[in-house]
C-alpha cells in the first residue's frame, strides 16, 4: 500500500514520498541548494585562491614558501574529512557548508594558479616589463592577471561540480543544511532508508546529482579547449 501511494501519486511524475511531497518538486527546490552553495562557494574560493596564487608565485621568497607549506597542511587532510570537520565546528548551515567548502578549495587552486605564474614570470613580454621599471603591481594586473584568467575560469567551472558532490555529501551524512530544507544530499538519505519499497526517492536525486555534475564537467571541457591556444587547432 505505501508503495501504490508513493509511486501512483497523481500529478507526481517521479512520485512522492512517505508524506505525499512531491518528488520532482522536491528535487526542484533541492537544486537552489546545490546551485547556491555550489556558486558562492566556487566564486570566492577560486578567485581567493587565484590571489593568493599569483602573490605567492610572484613574490618568491619566505612569503612563498609560508604559503606554500600552508597549502601542503591543508592537502594532507582528504577534502570530505576536512569539510566534515569545520561544519561539525561552525554548526550545520548553508553558510557554514559554503565556508567549509571554500577553505577545501583554496590549496588546489593556489597549487594551480601558482604554477601558471611561474611559467609567465619568465616569458619574455614579463621580462621586459621588469627590466624598463615597470612596478609590481602593474605587471601583476596588465601581464600576469589576464594570462591566467583562462585557467581560472576553466578551475572555476570544473570545481563546480566537485564542490556540488561535497554539498550533497555533507548533507547524506546529516552534518550540512539543516534536515528541514530539501537538499539532494538529504533527499537520499531518506532515499535509501526506504529503497526496498521506494526505489525512487534514492534513484531520482542521484540522477539529479550525476546529470548535473556532468553537465558542469562538460561545459568545463569545452572552456578549457575554446581558451587554450595550444587546443584551439585539434
Amino acid at each position: 500500500m505505501k508503495r501504490s501511494i508513493c509511486r501512483r501519486n497523481p500529478g507526481a511524475w517521479l512520485g512522492s514520498d512517505h508524506l505525499g511531497r512531491d518528488e520532482l518538486s522536491r528535487i526542484i527546490a533541492g537544486s537552489q541548494i546545490s546551485i547556491y552553495v555550489g556558486l558562492l562557494s566556487v566564486g570566492i574560493g577560486v578567485t581567493l585562491g587565484a590571489l593568493v596564487g599569483i602573490l605567492s608565485a610572484y613574490v618568491g621568497g619566505v612569503v612563498d614558501l609560508a604559503i606554500q607549506r600552508i597549502v601542503d597542511a591543508m592537502m594532507a587532510f582528504p577534502p570530505i574529512i576536512l569539510a566534515l570537520g569545520l561544519v561539525a565546528v561552525l554548526g550545520g548551515s548553508a553558510n557554514n557548508v559554503i565556508v567549509a567548502l571554500l577553505v577545501i578549495l583554496l590549496p588546489g587552486t593556489i597549487r594551480v594558479i601558482r604554477s601558471q605564474v611561474l611559467s609567465i614570470k619568465e616569458l619574455d613580454y614579463t621580462l621586459a616589463a621588469t627590466a624598463i621599471g615597470a612596478g609590481s603591481i602593474r605587471i601583476m594586473l596588465r601581464h600576469i592577471l589576464p594570462n591566467v584568467l583562462a585557467s581560472y575560469i576553466v578551475l572555476g567551472t570544473i570545481t563546480l561540480g566537485f564542490a556540488i558532490i561535497i554539498e550533497a555529501s555533507l548533507s547524506f551524512l546529516g552534518v550540512g543544511v539543516p534536515p528541514d530544507i530539501p537538499t539532494w544530499g538529504g533527499m537520499l538519505t531518506r532515499g535509501t532508508e526506504e529503497i526496498r519499497i521506494a526505489w525512487w526517492l534514492a534513484v531520482f536525486p542521484g540522477v539529479a546529482i550525476s546529470v548535473v555534475v556532468f553537465a558542469i564537467n562538460f561545459l568545463g571541457d569545452a572552456l578549457r579547449d575554446a581558451l587554450d591556444p595550444r587546443l584551439r587547432g585539434r
